[in-house]
Formats: structure tokens, C-alpha cells, sequence
């Protein structure tokens, strides 16, 4: 049975619907927290702002945090509920997901410690064009993907699926450039290895964030399309695999 955004809120226990519904907000909580952590990693890099990304760093712990808390969440929820079906589900997704958002943080955490590396080395811009190019599409995945948890919307998660796929292949054409400026002028390695290490970084966030979309579907369909090929997936071939 597809699940929808009321499907939570049918429980003869109002408390149990009270601890669902606190369980997702706490999550769209550390969603938020660390969609702001990339965009201000990416921010300090390319405007030169240190301090702002030693704040990111610092943000790093209350990410941290807010997992384990999570974590505890879920925990007293299966030990007293035992949910069933969809409330299971929901879940475990929950407990997925905050995995992935605190990688995500770890991944802005080493965009600005790059961002640090690279004010220090007096780097310049190289690269930061495929820097900026790539934050946005990452970004973008990263908005749609909590949206899409909070919406229970698959249509949009699916988005995310294809969208990967795309920034994959951005990643890799950026590195291929970095890579020929680093053969023409050897002086600038370590510097471009520190813009690629960003660039890497913000390839797994795009993962991540391709991970949380995973998880929506499986949480209104019941599906796990880890493995299936995202050419193969849309909203009809979802609701043949029921």
C-alpha cells in the first residue's frame, strides 16, 4: 500500500502519532542544518571567507549531535511501538537518512577545510567555475530530496534518481580539466588537488543526497531500488513492481 502524508496520522494512540511526526521534523531539523552547511562551505571557498568556513567546522559536532538524538528516537520508538507496515518503514528511513545527512556534514566540513588549505596557499580561482557549477546541481539535489521526504513525493525523488547520473558525469569532466591544467603547469598540484578534493566532495554529497531520494520511495512504495537501474525507473514502472 502507497503511503501519503496522512497515512501517519490514523493511530488509536495519539501520543504515537505525536512521536512519527517529531521523528520527520527532527530530521527536516538536520536536513536543514546541513543543506546550510554546503552552501556556506561552498560560499567560503569561493568568496575567500575564512571565517566562515571555520564556522562550518564548528557546525560539525551539533550535526554530530542531532544523529545520535535521532538515533534514540527511532530506537524508543521500535522498542515501545513495534510499529508495523508503513510506520515501520517510516522508521527505519528516518534512521537511513540521518546517516546520510551527517556524511553530508562530513563532506562540508572537508569543503572548508579545503576552502582554509587553499586561502593559505594564496590559490587563486582555478577551478572554482566547476566548483560552482557542480555546488548548484548538488544543491539542488539536496533541496529536492528533503522535500521529497517531506512530502512523501515520489515523482520528486525520482528526479533526484536521474539527476545523479548527470552530476556523475560533471564530476568527472571537471577532473579531466583539472587534471590537464595540473600536466601543463606542475607548480599549481598542490593547490588543484585541494579544488579537487572539494569537487569530490561534493560528488558523495550528491550520493547522499541520491540516497535520501532511495529512501522516499521505499517508504511510500516499499520498494528498494538501490541496485535497479534508474533508466528503468519512473512512476509507472513504480507501480508495476508493487
Amino acid at each position: 500500500m502507497d503511503i501519503t502524508s496522512d497515512s501517519h496520522s490514523q493511530h488509536i494512540s495519539r501520543q504515537f502519532n505525536h512521536e512519527l511526526e517529531d521523528l520527520k521534523n527532527h530530521l527536516m531539523a538536520m536536513g536543514g542544518l546541513v543543506e546550510k552547511q554546503v552552501q556556506d562551505a561552498v560560499t567560503a571557498l569561493l568568496e575567500g571567507d575564512s571565517a566562515l568556513a571555520e564556522q562550518v567546522s564548528r557546525q560539525d559536532e551539533a550535526v554530530n549531535d542531532m544523529q545520535v538524538k535521532i538515533d534514540e528516537e527511532c530506537t524508543r520508538v521500535l522498542a515501545r511501538r513495534q510499529p508495523a507496515a508503513s510506520d515501520l518503514r517510516l522508521v527505519l528511513a528516518v534512521t537511513r537518512a540521518v546517516s546520510d545527512l551527517e556524511r553530508i556534514g562530513d563532506e562540508a566540513t572537508k569543503i572548508a577545510r579545503n576552502a582554509l588549505a587553499l586561502l593559505e596557499a594564496n590559490h587563486g580561482n582555478k577551478g572554482f567555475v566547476e566548483v560552482r557549477h557542480l555546488s548548484e546541481r548538488v544543491r539542488n539535489m539536496m533541496r529536492d530530496s528533503l522535500t521529497s521526504f517531506a512530502r512523501f513525493d515520489t515523482a520528486l525523488a525520482l528526479k533526484v534518481v536521474h539527476e545523479d547520473e548527470g552530476v556523475d558525469s560533471e564530476y568527472a569532466t571537471a577532473m579531466r580539466s583539472l587534471m590537464t591544467f595540473m600536466m601543463e603547469d606542475p607548480r599549481s598540484i598542490t593547490s588543484v588537488l585541494s579544488v579537487m578534493w572539494v569537487l569530490r566532495a561534493l560528488e558523495r554529497i550528491g550520493d547522499h543526497a541520491n540516497n535520501l531520494a532511495e529512501y522516499v520511495i521505499y517508504l511510500v512504495k516499499g520498494l528498494d531500488i538501490r541496485h535497479v537501474d534508474p533508466d528503468k525507473l519512473d512512476e509507472d514502472a513504480l507501480t508495476r513492481k508493487r
